[in-house]
């Protein structure tokens, strides 16, 4: 009895493998792994953003919007919690990825801010901050990228014959994933030079003299 009970077992493994049952948890586990990482990284950046306010504001201070747009952008992020066992849900990840775009952009405006203020520039902590900044950032677009390809791989394997009917006898299902429009706008920070002088005003046009009768 107790062979029987073994060798169906075998046999039962053998056609899971045979139906991609295994590659299926393990793509499943690499998508979890690198969305954990992209978790990570935001949440680091996230944890800058209070004293890089506070550095920016002690040289900054009338620059209000601008600490507004940060703060409220933080605040958002804070409140979206995607886990794991979300990501099938679209909805959900486009309104994770719209808030993270959101402090993205709030934080590429307060950078371009300090850059009106040579004080600040040089002042120590910010300079550390910003270092840290601009490294988490890079590791942020390491994860994402990261998990884009994972998610893409896990998709397109689910989706195959045989290992769809496989997926769909165990309920795994296509996960969502950053859309690649969105990203490339959301992570492109606004081009300034201050190096260069504005252009000069336009005086204001005269009136035309009306002709004599």
């Amino acid at each position: 009895m107790r062979y029987l009970i073994l060798a169906c077992v075998l046999v039962a493994s053998s056609l899971l493998s045979g139906c991609g049952y295994n590659a299926i948890q393990s793509k499943d586990e690499a998508v979890k792994a690198a969305w954990s990482e992209v978790l990570n990284q935001y949440q680091r950046r996230a944890d800058l953003v209070p004293n890089l306010v506070n550095t920016v504001k002690g040289y900054a201070a009338h620059e209000e919007e601008v600490f507004t747009k940060v703060t409220e952008a933080r605040a958002k992020v804070g409140q979206i919690n995607l886990t794991a066992d979300d990501l099938t849900d679209e909805n959900k990840m486009r309104a994770f990825q719209q808030a993270q775009g959101e402090l993205s952009s709030a934080l590429s405006r307060l950078m371009v801010v300090s850059e009106n203020y040579p004080q600040l520039k040089a002042d120590g902590l910010f300079q550390n901050l910003q270092a840290q900044l601009e490294g988490t950032e890079n590791r942020v677009t390491v994860a994402r990228n990261r998990f884009i390809q994972s998610t893409q791989e896990y998709n397109t394997f689910v989706r195959q014959f045989p290992q769809n009917l496989t997926a769909m006898m165990f309920g795994y299902k296509a996960k969502a994933n950053f859309t690649v429009e969105n990203e490339k706008q959301i992570s492109t920070a606004p081009t300034v030079d201050f190096s260069k002088p504005a252009p000069p005003q336009q005086p204001p046009a005269q009136p035309q003299p009306e002709p004599a009768h």
